[in-house]
């Protein structure tokens, strides 16, 4: 009834129309065809269909069976399959390195690794690490980071090499999940389950070497300066601890010019300042470095808020509550590349290391 309200027609079971209105005509035709059938819908052929009207099906259809309904209808069945060939089934090995993932427990000394796992995010988001698709570099070690089914991985173990059924070479990993689970699971298994993820990714280590000197010496190109001032703002919290509070930043111009306009410009605390160390910066990503100077001093950042020039209350961002001895410190630790390995501790007013791997 459905289909004649739309197209004011019967439907029709030639091989021109959509299978939708061949099966209609078909089953149309089957009810025709059958008396005590004809009586239970008789009430519902407001449009006469059973008689014939608005159109008549052509020629009645019979079937023998499902396979000359498909026929009839252009639906063409599979050809015959061999049974002992399994389809649409993972092989035994995909089954197995499924299973190793999946099984899990709960990581009982979990509270060692979480700070591994902080320290690791908080690189992910400054820059110094990248999580780069993981079949441009299939190797495990320990200590690397991966994510797996959107779930970051990290290797904390890696057992003595073994000789897998196939004579390539494997080794047991132990694998902790960043939601406080782990595994333990051959090396191939966790490559092969990084292999079919198709989001699976390595998150790279933090650079090392130097990335900035006094001098720019062969090849290397001058990025920036590190900056860091000390504000003259008469703001009472800042007036308190003037020797102490710093703002750390990195520019790539002239460290005068950018806060020649301090007195007008919140980010400064409306108030001009002193550059009290410089440092040059020599091929290095700029704001990645910023960023990562940001997380190391996070835990000393002042929450101060100032009124800007139309009255608008601000916090001003990038001030620390630290001596310039950290800030000098921090920056050594930048040049031989192990920054990523502290944070600093407003107790101790120093850079502390993080936990490590045990």
């Amino acid at each position: 009834m459905k289909f004649v309200d739309k197209h004011g027609r019967a439907p029709q079971p030639t091989e021109d129309r959509d299978i939708f209105e061949r099966l209609c005509a078909v089953r149309l035709e089957r009810i025709r065809a059958q008396a005590d059938c004809q009586q239970l819908v008789a009430h519902l052929d407001t449009h006469g269909l059973l008689s014939g009207g608005v159109g008549v099906a052509e020629g009645q259809a019979e079937f023998k069976d499902d396979a000359s309904l498909l026929a009839e209808l252009g639906v063409v069945p599979p050809a015959e399959v061999d049974i002992t060939v399994l389809r649409h089934v993972k092989s035994r090995d995909e089954v197995r390195a499924a299973e190793e993932i999946a099984q899990r427990e709960r990581c009982e000394d979990f509270d060692q690794f979480k700070p591994l796992f902080d320290q690791m995010q908080a690189e992910l988001a400054a820059g110094v690490r990248e999580a780069r698709e993981f079949g441009r570099d299939p190797s495990v070690a320990q200590g690397d980071f991966f994510i797996l089914s959107g779930q970051v991985v990290y290797v904390a173990d890696m057992g003595e090499a073994i000789k897998a059924p196939n004579g390539e070479s494997d080794a047991r990993l132990r694998v902790i999940f960043a939601n406080g689970t782990q595994s333990n699971l051959l090396r191939r298994s966790l490559q092969r389950a990084l292999y079919k993820d198709e989001t699976g990714r390595r998150i790279t280590v933090p650079s090392a070497g130097p990335l900035f000197g006094a001098s720019s010496e062969g090849e290397d190109l001058e990025s920036g300066t590190i900056y860091v001032l000390r504000s003259k703002s008469n703001h009472p919290d800042v007036a308190a601890h003037r020797n102490l509070i710093h703002k750390i930043g990195v520019t790539g111009g002239s460290v005068e010019t950018r806060i020649s306009q301090a007195v007008n410009d919140a980010t400064y605390l409306l108030a001009e300042v002193e550059i009290v160390a410089t440092y040059k910066l020599f091929n290095i990503n700029r704001g990645k470095l910023e960023n990562l100077l940001h997380r190391v001093f996070a835990p000393a950042r002042i929450d101060l808020t100032i009124e800007d020039r139309f009255g608008r209350a601000v916090q001003p961002k990038e001030w620390y509550l630290v001596p310039l001895a950290a800030i000098d410190e921090a920056v050594a630790k930048v040049r031989d590349g192990s920054i990523t390995q502290f944070t600093y501790d407003p107790t101790s007013a120093t850079l502390i290391g993080n936990v490590a791997n045990t």
